[in-house]
């Protein structure tokens, strides 16, 4: 019998590599998906005939006790979030109900459908903060520097909780910054690659950043994926940090992403104001020792080339619309 898995947040970055590499495995794939019209099936597109899309939210509980009980899946993966930052700030509470209460729900959902489910909870490095100790590790105190943090430490505490009272095999992977060319426009990283290819292409004439001086540990997404299945074929639940053990500033990405297609970034990057945190975050970098030592992983592409490949991707896509004759409508 094959192994089954539901993926919150599916359509994201994250959801999208893991559902390709466990139907890798020789999984069935269910995707919850939340009813939305800015849904997008984009990064799914190309196995979207492979997996199974149930309709179902992290604001209501009946719909996942639903969904669990009618797919009878082994694993869940906890993905969906109020992902972006700078958001928190402007939708504190809508961040708290979706990426703190959310996981209590999935959590209680489990817990009333089928206990013996086992569990993965997307954590974040978003929740040291300012941090206490360099490098951070699955030990490091939280003091998180945003709603999206704070709502994301509640998650973490929930997992460990619902783990410790009702004996779930709950884990939660502090996940460090993890990135491809799938990452949203929004994220300062996509952001620059993109940039960098629509400058060459002669479409745009600067980008605009925040703070340049900002360091984190950056990773490549696909391995991170790889590390939330690993946590779950563990005899016993428990909490990871995954990250590299290396930290980059924002300006070094950037360097790196203008030089890919021949560019220096001063020419072309932009510090705003608008883009600065309330409360920045300065410097992550994570210890991922527990990982390597118990998962057996390890990173498989360095940061140059994390870089590069995005530019990479975002420098074919550009070329790819502009070969595409604009859509025209008869009358």
């Amino acid at each position: 019998m094959k192994p089954r898995a539901l993926i919150t947040g599916i359509t994201g970055q994250d959801g999208s590599y893991l559902a390709e590499f466990l139907l890798e495995q020789g999984y069935e794939v269910i995707g919850l998906l939340r009813r939305s019209s800015t849904v997008t099936f984009e990064r799914i597109s190309h196995i979207q005939h492979r997996i199974t899309l149930v309709s179902g939210d992290l604001l209501d509980e009946l719909s996942l006790v639903n969904a669990l009980r009618t797919y009878r899946p082994t694993e869940v993966y906890n993905l969906a979030a109020q992902s972006f930052v700078q958001t928190s700030w402007t939708q504190p509470v809508f961040t708290g109900e979706v990426t703190a209460l959310g996981v209590t729900r999935i959590l209680d959902a489990i817990r009333v459908a089928d206990p013996d489910i086992r569990f993965y909870q997307a954590s974040t490095s978003e929740m040291f903060g300012k941090v206490h100790e360099v490098p951070q590790r699955e030990t490091t105190p939280f003091h998180p520097r945003s709603p999206y943090g704070v709502a994301k430490v509640y998650g973490h505490w929930i997992t460990v909780n619902y783990r410790e009272s009702y004996g779930m095999h709950a884990s939660s992977g502090m996940l460090f910054n993890h990135e491809s060319s799938r990452r949203g426009l929004e994220f300062v990283t996509r952001k620059i690659s993109n940039a960098a290819a629509r400058i060459k292409q002669g479409l745009d004439r600067e980008v605009r950043l925040g703070n340049l001086d900002s360091r984190r540990d950056w990773g490549y997404a696909p391995d991170y994926v790889r590390a939330m299945w690993l946590m779950l074929q563990q005899p016993d639940p428990d909490d990871f940090v995954i990250a590299t053990g290396e930290t980059h500033s924002v300006r070094e990405f950037a360097d790196i992403a203008f030089g890919t297609v021949g560019l220096d970034y001063r020419d072309y990057v932009v510090q705003d104001e608008a883009f600065m945190r309330p409360a920045e975050v300065d410097l992550l970098i994570g210890d991922p020792t527990k990982a390597r030592e118990t998962l057996g992983w390890t990173p498989s592409i360095d940061f140059p080339t994390l870089v590069r490949r995005m530019v990479e991707a975002d420098l074919a896509l550009v070329r790819q619309q502009q070969q595409t004759p604009p859509l025209t409508i008869g009358v």
